[in-house]
């Protein structure tokens, strides 16, 4: 099982550490963290076997992530819109890894590339939506009195 990794085996622990810690921090599913990390980082992972391995690796994420957003009482996980993603995604995924086997990997990598780029510009220079206020958060509501118009 070892003998079968390309780089030591601690470098993917490490790995790991660092995906789960943008997941529960970020909300994010790793695979921005791993596909990098996979493809630069450690020899023997092309594009489309790192965005498989990523994949693989966020479903015990995702789960161990939700179960701790759930415990806290701050979050409300909202489970209609869950469904209605989750089932639209399951049909876009089946549709990307179709066109993934059929694409170059230089163009698939170079899509990835650009798609966390324009999601890093936006996210840096956008202001979150004034609605986007978490429970914790808000500000508490001040009474107009004479001293305080």
């Amino acid at each position: 099982m070892f003998g079968e990794l390309t780089s030591p085996w601690w470098t993917f622990i490490l790995l790991g550490i660092l995906a789960g810690i943008a997941s529960g921090l970020l909300g994010i599913g790793g695979g921005v963290i791993m596909v990098p990390a996979m493809v630069l980082l450690f020899a023997g992972f092309g594009q489309k076997t790192a965005q498989g391995t990523a994949l693989a690796v966020m479903i015990p994420l995702a789960i161990i992530g939700t179960l701790r957003y759930m415990q806290n009482p701050d979050i409300t996980i909202n489970w209609t819109v869950v469904i209605l993603i989750a089932a639209s995604a399951i049909a876009g995924t089946l549709i990307g890894t179709a066109m993934m086997s059929r694409l170059p990997v230089d163009f698939i990598r170079k899509c990835f590339a650009v798609l966390m780029l324009v999601i890093a510009i936006k996210m840096f220079i956008s202001k979150p939506p004034q609605t986007a206020v978490e429970p914790a958060e808000e500000q508490p509501q001040t009474t107009q009195t004479p001293e305080n118009p």
